[in-house]
């Protein structure tokens, strides 16, 4: 989306006046008196989100009032002006007068996040406006955005463009670019690796998107570094297996590799600021398929941990693959641990679909998301690892089970606590935190188009650039 943020302008550039509600009066009465007139018939209060285009003598746009509701500043939204680039007809603009709270940065990166569309299958896409942000640096701001805009194309491709070789070579792109390492374990080789939970969810699919483990490694800060472990679950379509969803709860389902996308996104970000850690991205990639060769109810799966999984519902496969990658991810002895899933139904139920849950043991760990999170506008809220609920998981065949009984009823915090079992831990690994991300926008709202959404990973990059500092 870099192509929406200049640092310099060989054309007209359309003046932008970003007021509060109580900036709007007397910024009003400064204005000329056609101008102020046009503001009053189109009744202007600088309403959060408000947009208003002022013509010139000659009919064309001569200046834009945009609203930023009643607080503005450090007490208001950036994320609002995700809402002026979806609003803006094409053309150039800058900043005449923007909240002082605000940094010129923060406002460049809402704006590319906003004007963000995916157009891959139109003949042609629609020209976007573009803001002129001059003294600042735009390098990371751009990286950023970028980042957030793969992932998202990532999410919104659907599955016959996007199964797991597609991944694949987006992981071999991003690990080119930044000098990493990249291996990859695919079919039946995963049970010779040590991959049976990864194998048994993607086996029934196609030898052609036959499933895969991906393990990108960078050490480009230098090998002496802290070591980050990215998880991020890649389904990428959920039929339910045989215990098959409605229609209804399969259409979204190319979004399935969400958490994929995120980490690979997360990944690259870190990577192209150079933070000074090292970094592994975990991967596993599947299509949870239907035919004669299917994982079923009942089944029991061996885990790369060792631990026996009863399959109570075959629906509930993003955990199992999250357990061979945890696992991996432990034997690393990393001195962080995310993982990222479009997990649960039950996290939209709790939090609905802008509002992701997150789950660590850790209060240190917690609070330095939580403040990440706060200061670039990425919301996310902690939930807990309610220990009482484990007993939910407990199988009489097996040493832990996928689905849990009915009576817990809370189907995130279990999620969690069955992949809690197979997350890092042990005297050489630090914290573990989990995701539960939904990854998408359910329906069209001015810089949030319907389809994808890249949530948390804004946030996270910010706390490990803090945390590692």
């Amino acid at each position: 989306m870099s192509d929406v943020i200049l640092d310099a302008a060989d054309g007209p550039v359309i003046p932008v006046h970003a007021l509060t509600e109580a900036e709007t009066g007397p910024a009003l009465e400064s204005i000329p008196a056609g101008a102020k007139a046009f503001a009053a018939i189109s009744d202007f209060k600088g309403k959060s989100g408000q947009l208003l285009l002022i013509p010139g003598a000659d009919g064309a746009l001569a200046h834009v009032l945009f609203g930023l509701g009643s607080s503005g500043g450090a007490g208001g939204d950036p994320m609002v002006f995700r809402t002026l680039a979806a609003k803006l007809p094409a053309g150039t603009y800058r900043l005449a007068r923007a909240p002082a709270g605000i940094g010129k940065d923060t406002i460049a990166l809402a704006f590319a996040l906003g004007s963000y569309r995916f157009d891959r299958y139109k003949a042609h896409g629609a020209e976007k406006a573009k803001l002129l942000t001059e003294g600042v640096d735009l390098t990371e701001v751009r990286q950023v955005a970028h980042a957030c805009a793969l992932a998202r194309d990532m999410v919104n491709t659907p599955a016959n463009d996007m199964g797991p070789l597609q991944i694949e070579t987006i992981a071999r792109e991003i690990a080119e670019l930044h000098g990493a390492k990249i291996a990859v374990v695919t079919g039946e080789a995963l049970l010779t690796e040590n991959y049976p939970a990864v194998h048994a969810v993607g086996r029934a699919a196609d030898a052609a998107r036959a499933p895969r483990m991906i393990e990108v490694t960078w050490e480009g800060a230098g090998k002496d570094k802290p070591l980050v472990c990215l998880v991020g679950k890649g389904v990428v379509f959920d039929t339910g297996g045989l215990d098959i969803k409605p229609s209804a709860g399969m259409r979204q389902m190319k979004k399935d590799m969400g958490g994929a996308a995120h980490a690979l996104a997360l990944g690259r970000m870190i990577m192209a600021a150079g933070l000074p850690v090292r970094l592994a991205i975990l991967t596993p990639v599947v299509e949870n398929a239907i035919s004669g060769d299917a994982m079923r109810p009942g089944d029991v799966l061996a885990s790369r941990k060792g631990l026996s999984i009863e399959v109570g519902n075959t629906d509930a496969e993003g955990r199992l693959i999250l357990a061979d990658a945890l696992t991996r991810a432990g034997e690393l002895e990393p001195a962080l641990t995310i993982d990222l899933a479009t997990l649960t139904g039950a996290a939209r139920i709790a939090l609905g679909p802008q509002l992701p849950p997150f789950y660590t043991d850790d209060d240190e760990l917690a609070g330095q998301i939580e403040a990440a999170a706060r200061a670039v506008s990425d919301p996310v809220w902690r939930m807990p690892l309610w220990k009482p609920y484990a007993e939910a998981l407990e199988s009489d065949v097996a040493e832990i089970k996928n689905d849990p009984d009915a009576w817990a009823q809370a189907g995130s915090v279990t999620a969690a606590l069955f992949l809690q079992r197979f997350a890092p831990s042990g005297p050489n690994c630090g914290p573990w935190a989990h995701f539960d991300i939904f990854a998408w926008n359910p329906r069209n709202r001015p810089g949030h188009p319907a389809g994808a959404e890249a949530q948390a990973i804004r946030g996270l990059y910010r706390m490990i650039r803090d945390r590692f500092a």
